[in-house]
């Protein structure tokens, strides 16, 4: 019959078509409710009030440590105390790095103590030798091989500050911490040292993870202060034989098991189901009260989703406190893993941990469907002063490896400018946080989880196919 080809056409057409995913967009009763949202979350004090409950009445929350314990018994009564309609555990386990005590001292005519911090996962261990001195990681790694046998290698980079901290990455202060240790390794290196990963000029060493490649015996490895590395590198400069003596009481001893400790606002909506996920990391390192890595990213999220209870949201509002960060993203990992079977089921996912400087950016990688809620939603975020920036943010750390999965992730970006001051030290207390600032910042997640949380339709969140055979 004459109609047939247009028949077969619409059968092939119509399959492709129900593919097509339908354009997202925010009700206009949603944004009605903005306005007043901002500037309550703006006069709220609750960000405030968890993040100091958290560093006075917890302190230093070390993974693995008696105050990680209390820390998730802290998160459990305080998500209950702020009115979430939900809470509960999952178990994350890792191995447990304990530090009891770390000494640098330089020998010989200019003998004299410097001030260090052991990285985490380093072993223990007391070494003397030469040191040796490189501008980078580059410079090491150029090193020819056996050049460093018996000797100590010393990375003497100063990170600079910028926005967004990139140079914390991979040729950065987080890089050379995360890499050099290897390298030195396979150059013989009996010891490794590094400039902190730090921005500041102080005598509070950086401390933070590293990682020894498979098949190298670790070596004992630290971070000198910024001030400390300076000195160091001046006495090399004087006598390029210098010596030093290295002490570390420190290294792993058997696993643990903490928890991710999670917060739920239910949702009323046909979606309830469905969750808008902002979250934190509990755990911190051991030399400050780790108020701003990642205090301030708890009481965010936590404060943030307890302002949205009395508005009904739609979906669900998920608050994750997320276990052991700092070693290795095993509370996201674990995270992953357990919900990796409902990944359709996370409308969109967030977490707050670079500090709580003055959120100035908005970004996801939510596809072009949701363009008309990306717009939305970025429209209620700029008077409180915050852009949408080409390329810039990513998914955090925790909800990394979920996104990874195939979850859709939003990121709301911190001035980092003087993050890098207090990171992993001493000085990473709360009165490194401006209240003004944490109010900012709540502001802002509370309106993009409500909004987020009353879209109509998703931000592409599904699964990702298994990667197929090589």
């Amino acid at each position: 019959m004459r109609f047939a080809p247009l028949l077969l056409a619409l059968a092939i057409a119509l399959p492709a078509l129900a593919r097509e995913p339908a354009t997202t967009t925010i009700p206009q009763s949603a944004l009605d409710k903005v306005p007043a949202l901002r500037e309550r979350a703006l006069a709220d004090r609750t960000g405030w009030d968890v993040v100091e409950s958290l560093t006075t009445e917890v302190g230093p929350r070390l993974a693995g440590s008696e105050a990680d314990a209390r820390a998730v018994e802290w998160a459990k009564a305080k998500f209950k105390a702020l009115g979430y309609d939900k809470v509960w555990t999952e178990p994350v386990t890792f191995p447990k790095w304990v530090r009891r005590s770390e000494h640098l001292e330089v020998l010989g005519a200019h003998a004299q103590p410097l001030v260090i911090t052991a990285l985490g996962n380093s072993p223990g261990g007391a070494v003397e030798g030469e040191v040796v001195r490189f501008p980078d990681l580059a410079a090491l790694n150029a090193a020819p091989e056996g050049s460093l046998a018996g000797k100590i290698a010393f990375v003497d980079y100063q990170m600079q500050r910028y926005r967004d901290g990139h140079d914390y990455g991979v040729g950065g202060g987080g890089g050379i911490r995360g890499k050099g240790p290897s390298a030195a390794i396979r150059k013989g290196a009996i010891a490794f040292l590094m400039r902190s990963a730090g921005t500041d000029t102080s005598r509070a060493p950086h401390t933070g993870m590293t990682s020894f490649e498979d098949g190298l015996k670790p070596i004992p490895s630290a971070a000198l202060s910024t001030i400390d590395a300076a000195q160091l590198a001046r006495l090399l400069a004087l006598d390029p034989s210098t010596r030093v003596r290295l002490a570390l009481d420190c290294g792993v001893e058997g696993d643990y098991t903490s928890q991710n400790v999670i917060g739920e606002i239910s949702g009323r909506g046909p979606h309830k189901d469905e969750v808008v996920v902002m979250g934190g990391h509990l755990d911190s390192w051991d030399p400050g009260t780790g108020a701003i890595d990642d205090g301030a990213g708890v009481a965010i999220s936590m404060a943030a989703g307890a302002l949205l209870k009395p508005l009904h949201p739609q979906r669900t509002i998920r608050v994750i406190a997320f276990a052991n960060e700092e070693r290795g993203l095993f509370g996201g990992n674990a995270y992953a893993a357990a919900h990796a079977h409902e990944i359709a089921k996370h409308q969109i996912v967030s977490e707050s941990d670079f500090g709580a400087g003055r959120i100035y950016s908005f970004n996801t990688n939510a596809p072009d469907s949701a363009k008309p809620a990306v717009a939305r939603i970025a429209e209620a975020l700029q008077p409180l002063g915050i852009d949408v920036i080409d390329g810039e943010g990513g998914p955090e750390s925790d909800v990394g490896p979920i996104s990874q999965l195939g979850a859709s992730w939003a990121s709301l970006s911190h001035d980092g400018t003087h993050y890098f001051d207090y990171h992993h030290n001493a000085e990473d207390t709360l009165d490194k946080i401006d209240p003004d600032e944490l109010a900012q910042n709540v502001a802002a997640y509370a309106v993009f989880a409500w909004l987020a949380a009353q879209a109509d339709g998703g931000f592409g969140s599904a699964p990702k196919p298994a990667p197929g055979p090589h």
